[in-house]
């Protein structure tokens, strides 16, 4: 199917002839986000510069009846990004300034194309931070973290997106602007900013965020303990926690994982381990010693064989440098890989890390684990060769690991999001009546079924034929389901 070319004039009026993607060498650049699995060819790329201009946007798609999907800098891993063939990319890369610092209040207002980091970089030097943080922090951008509710290593102490962001400037799927939210923490009425965060861009398309920062800790420490195995790092978190101590941060890497590390970036971690604790404590100096000083303990009772605390900002920043570029690194001992994200309660980590041993071994292809162990958002990575055919094989193992995940009372996502890439997955978690009410919550903000089609809910077409009225649905808005 192809856009009318008065549609795109139109935009191209409104927008800018050089702000509009028409190319099929350039369009091809927008064909996936960070899970390349799935890719599709846009027919048209626009790069608003304000609410305004994406006004403009949306309601030519919306009177046109063109599909559209919303997209920051690509670094997602779970296809929320990808566009449908034939329809609309809405990137929000020019939208990138920081319009307030309020101190006083402890808020940033930004819009959507802004880096994660970019945040914590604007109030640094207040002795402010902004404490979610991806991996991708550096050039993932906020209108991504939004729509994925996004959290990062730090996110057991801190928390998610939506514990940070207070307000926002949603564009509908019919061309309307909505404020919701604010400056206040808990505002009146229904929590639709809530609903609006994590929603993965299906509600609309946000082009103003506020955020709450937070003040820097007196101190920090970062411990890393080496272990021989798994199992015993696992046990060493869930004793930390049972103790009642509360780190910013506990980060899980296992043998595969720390040999690329170091293979990529040298981060020194401990020869010979099977798996290695990466803690961090912040705080009042008084409390975050005593921490430190029970955390070594009940690391050494569960069989660390190293102990190590970063004594200067540089030595801490070298210890995550190794675990922030674990997904890169992969690219050192694989030619493909495949991100899982799911989650588990934390009594139940060791268990899953030997089912997912297990299925390591029964599919025939290696997995490194890392993960977030305080809160037990496992991330394997299934490492495979698609020149070798390998690819279903990985697909079909990254499926039978959420499996075991959700077996052990876990979840489908922490933090990733479910995209394309676990739509046909969410019949495994939610009730029949559960997806209807998701379906019937998406069509009052979207009755067209326009704003990112395809993702989230499972659909006929990309999960084939599955009874259920929520998939009738899918067939009945206006023939986009025809489009998918």
């Amino acid at each position: 199917m192809g856009l009318s070319a008065s549609l795109v004039a139109e935009l191209q009026e409104a927008i800018g002839r050089e702000h509009v993607v028409t190319e099929p060498e350039q369009l091809r650049v927008y064909e996936c986000d960070g899970l390349t699995g799935h890719r599709a060819i846009p027919e048209l790329v626009v790069l608003p510069g304000s609410t305004e201009e994406v006004q403009t946007v949306v309601r030519a798609c919306y009177r046109d009846r063109v599909p559209f999907v919303a997209r920051g800098a690509g670094t997602g891993l779970s296809g929320g990004a990808t566009p449908i063939a034939g329809g609309v990319v809405v990137s929000l890369a020019r939208m990138n300034r920081i319009l307030e610092v309020d101190l006083d209040s402890q808020r940033i207002v930004v819009e959507p194309g802004v880096a994660n980091l970019d945040v914590t970089r604007a109030v640094a030097a207040d002795g402010f931070f902004y404490a979610p943080d991806p991996s991708s922090q550096q050039v993932c951008t906020i209108g991504g973290n939004v729509a994925e509710n996004s959290g990062g290593a730090h996110c057991l102490k801190y928390g998610f997106s939506v514990h940070h962001v207070t307000g926002l400037t949603l564009v509908l799927p019919g061309g309307d602007v909505v404020e919701l939210g604010g400056k206040a923490l808990d505002p009146d009425g229904p929590d639709l900013l809530g609903v609006v965060v994590g929603s993965e861009g299906t509600l609309g398309i946000v082009t103003q965020v506020t955020l709450r920062i937070v003040r820097a800790p007196q101190v920090v420490r970062t411990l890393l303990a080496g272990f021989h195995t798994m199992d015993a790092a696992g046990v060493a978190v869930s004793g930390v926690i049972a103790a009642g101590i509360l780190p910013s941060a506990i980060e899980m890497m296992d043998r595969l994982t720390i040999e690329a590390a170091e293979l990529a970036v040298s981060p020194g971690y401990p020869d010979g381990a099977g798996a290695v604790l990466l803690v961090e404590l912040d705080g009042v100096s008084e409390q975050v010693e005593d921490d430190v000083a029970e955390v070594e303990r009940i690391c050494e009772d569960s069989g660390a064989f190293e102990l190590r605390t970063a004594a200067t900002e540089a030595d801490r920043a070298l210890l995550w440098k190794g675990r922030k570029s674990a997904f890169a690194a992969m690219g050192r001992i694989a030619t493909d890989y495949y991100v899982q994200d799911g989650v588990v309660p934390r009594t139940r980590l060791p268990e899953v890390l030997r089912r997912i041993e297990e299925l390591s071994a029964s599919h025939g292809l290696r997995v490194g684990n890392v993960f977030h162990a305080g809160d037990g958002n496992l991330h394997p990575l299934v490492l495979y060769d698609a020149e070798a055919g390998e690819t279903d094989a990985a697909r079909k193992l990254a499926e039978a690991i959420l499996d075991a995940c959700l077996d052990a009372g876990g979840s489908l996502t922490g933090e990733h999001g479910v995209g394309m890439d676990k739509a046909c997955s969410m019949p495994r978690m939610f009730s029949e009546r559960d997806l209807q009410t998701f379906e019937r919550l998406r069509r009052a903000f979207d009755s067209a079924g326009l704003c990112n089609p395809g993702k989230v809910i499972p659909t006929p077409r990309l999960c084939g034929e599955v009874p259920g009225p929520y998939r009738v649905h899918a067939l009945e808005r206006i023939g986009v389901a025809e489009r998918l």
